[in-house]
């Protein structure tokens, strides 16, 4: 039987939609879809019509996480010279457009780590969060434990990695790990409506506030700061921003050219 193609692609408005497609194996994250989701991302960052994207999976599960089946025999030397993760799961990070994660059912391991690459997280109620790679003998290796601990904490990261705990939605609120919960059956609707009011905003002022708040993670206060406010200085030599304040003064609405 021949496989489905493993990720759907669509364009809502300047919203660029991505739904992982493997429902038999509950969107299991094989070499086949990453390298698929990469290419996605990448196109809708390089369209310039395309002001956020979604990623999305089925009701059952976002990802159950990666596909066990394919790398029960690897060896080192397969993993290494092949440059597992690091070669087309790592590709969301060179994405400077926002992307936001609705995730429903599972989003376990690898799904987990997926999400948490995203800049936002909606949950629907259904949704179950896990790293239990511990079970066997694994350890989440797709920036889990260096994500995870940013986001919740180092206590709940240790709890969730160590004991392979999972997280139903409220918890995942109530700990930092998801932006908001909203019901299953207004996920998506949801989440594309969030994703497009994102997207109706000044583009360059959008990545410019996501590497912001990312060098925050990643550096000194001082450091974040510094780079702050070279982004806020660099907003005055913008179309948009001088839009937005005139607009603002003229009580009407901008007219942004992402410029």
């Amino acid at each position: 039987m021949k496989e489905l193609h493993p990720i759907l692609t669509e364009v809502r408005g300047r919203v660029g939609v991505i739904t992982l497609n493997r429902p038999g194996q509950l969107n299991a994250l094989n070499d086949a879809l990453m390298d698929a989701l990469g290419d996605a991302l990448l196109a809708f960052d390089r369209d310039d019509a395309i002001g956020a994207i979604v990623i999305t999976g089925s009701p059952k599960a976002f990802a159950a996480g990666a596909d066990i089946a394919a790398m029960a025999d690897w060896s080192y030397m397969d993993v290494y010279q092949g440059d597992f993760i690091t070669r087309n799961w790592e590709t969301i990070r060179r994405v400077r457009k926002p992307v936001i994660a609705a995730v429903a059912g599972f989003a376990m391991g690898g799904g987990c780590e997926l999400a948490l690459a995203c800049d936002l997280i909606i949950a629907g109620e259904s949704a179950r969060f896990a790293l239990p790679e511990i079970k066997l003998a694994m350890l989440p290796g797709a920036g889990g434990t260096q994500r995870l601990p940013r986001a919740i904490g180092k206590a709940k990261a240790m709890d969730m990695c160590l004991s392979a705990r999972m997280l139903g939605a409220d918890e995942a609120d109530r700990y930092g790990l998801v932006s908001r919960v909203v019901p299953d059956e207004q996920l998506l609707e949801q989440t594309l409506a969030l994703a497009a009011k994102i997207a109706s905003y000044s583009l360059p002022a959008l990545m410019a506030i996501k590497e912001s708040v990312n060098r925050s993670w990643e550096s000194s206060l001082t450091e974040g700061i510094l780079y702050e406010r070279r982004e806020l200085h660099a907003r005055f030599a913008s179309q948009d921003a001088h839009e937005g304040m005139h607009a603002f003064l003229s009580k009407r609405t901008p007219v942004f050219e992402h410029r």
